[in-house]
């Protein structure tokens, strides 16, 4: 029988504790699949007296990830750390600069520094693993990296955030406010006490700037992705795409375009019945067109405990076989910059809602501003606002307004809706834009 593979973990959290659980639960069974066994040969994390609900013997204990990394009897590091810089990049740079192998987890180190990182991996000629940092336990990176190098792929696209996708299934099924749903989400620790990474869209970002990478051939950039949250969506936008067959996704985007390569994360309206409208609650979802293989779409966990650790193992099997691929199918030095698509030259359907003053004139100018940018409206619907206090002697009534255009220029539609805001006293709220998109 080989040797075994010695393997250091960085970070015994959530992630961290369940693949020590998963090695030790799977350990005849990794064996006899590779001929070889899979021994915990370091570990480092911030409190070495914590209960963590399982026993780590006698292996030794490291207070230093970057010493971890470096420590003789050690063939692959395990990053689990979190965080884009800082100690997680100092050990990860460590590990590879001493010759070892590296799995990570941390989709914010890569979406930072996954060009380089990449360079410093096939440089040392050893792996750089990280399915888990992108979509939980679906093998979305193994797909893309391995399965279906002979597409040429012009679109993915997904949910790529439970957090977020629970908020919005939950205001969709319930009809709550967002603010009581987040409150909600937080309880069961689905969202975080400080939640903006996740629905200010950073991390279905930092996910999307690695699949672009993959689909493309370009280097990771994090910095070309327009990226929207959903805290501005309300349950009136809920309500009005039920109305019109929609349903309501954060969605991370990546196409090729005549115009250069789009990379956006935003809300979007999406058909009803579609299979993306489907997915529900915290699951992720993975859409990816190739040429030859068509359409495919990978559903499943995007994170806990079990899933992540299923994707870190594999990158890890991967590793005992001896697998060395380069990190974004092709090799570092061939990724070419990204030629990011203007804003110009977006087109897209849109749903636009304009909190306005119920009085003559307001419905001309807004008919105007869109006139003027020639934005071609399929629709316009004019819904009275449910306010009671709006219904006060003295007080102005509002009224909320529902347009939907045709397919036409992103950049029009922003322009017509300034030249709206910027027409008199119209307008009692900023507008609410959302993307209509054809999947």
């Amino acid at each position: 029988m080989a040797e075994p593979l010695r393997i250091a973990i960085a970070g015994l959290g959530t992630v961290g504790g369940g693949l020590v659980e998963l090695l030790e639960r799977r350990r005849a069974a990794f064996e006899a699949a590779l001929g070889r066994d899979i021994v915990i040969a370091g570990v480092c994390a911030r409190d070495r007296n914590k209960d963590r609900g399982f026993d780590l013997g006698d292996v030794p204990w490291f207070d230093d990830p970057v010493a971890l990394a470096r420590a003789d009897g050690i063939d692959l590091f395990v990053e689990l750390i979190g965080g884009s810089d800082g100690i997680a990049k100092a050990s990860v740079e460590a590990a590879l600069g001493a010759g070892r192998d590296v799995v990570t987890a941390n989709k914010a180190l890569l979406a930072r520094h996954g060009t380089a990182l990449a360079k410093a991996a096939e440089g040392a000629g050893v792996a750089l693993g990280y399915e888990a940092a992108v979509a939980g336990g679906i093998p979305v990176i193994k797909a893309m990296r391995e399965a279906l190098v002979g597409n040429e792929i012009t679109r993915v696209y997904g949910i790529l955030n439970g957090t977020c996708n629970f908020i919005l299934t939950k205001m969709q099924d319930e009809g709550g406010a967002f603010e009581d749903v987040l409150r909600e989400a937080q309880a069961l620790g689905y969202a975080e006490a400080d939640p903006t990474f996740d629905i200010g869209g950073h991390d279905a970002a930092h996910k999307l700037a690695l699949l672009t990478s993959l689909a493309f051939g370009t280097e990771v950039a994090f910095d070309a992705i327009d990226m929207q949250g959903i805290e501005a969506i309300t349950s009136a936008d809920i309500q009005a795409a039920d109305e019109l067959g929609y349903r309501i996704k954060l969605l991370g985007v990546a196409q090729r375009t005549d115009h250069g390569i789009e990379q956006r994360v935003h809300p979007a309206m999406v058909r009803k019945h579609s299979e993306i409208a489907e997915v529900s609650g915290v699951t992720n979802a993975v859409a990816i067109h190739g040429d030859a293989v068509g359409d495919l779409l990978l559903v499943g966990p995007g994170a806990g405990a079990g899933a992540t650790a299923s994707a870190v193992a594999g990158d890890i099997i991967d590793v005992a076989r001896g697998w060395r691929l380069p990190p974004f199918v092709k090799p570092a030095a061939k990724l070419k910059p990204i030629e990011t698509a203007a804003a110009a030259t977006r087109q897209a359907a849109f749903y636009i809602r304009l909190a306005v003053h119920d009085r003559p004139g307001v419905m001309a100018a807004i008919a105007s501003g869109m006139a003027q940018e020639n934005v071609s409206l399929e629709s316009i619907v004019q819904r009275q606002s449910n306010d009671a206090s709006a219904s006060a002697p003295d007080t102005p009534k509002t009224t909320a307004v529902v347009l939907i255009t045709h397919r036409t220029g992103e950049a029009a539609v922003m322009a017509a809706v300034r030249r709206i805001a910027d027409a008199g006293d119209i307008m009692t709220a900023p507008a609410q834009l959302i993307r209509i998109e054809e999947l």
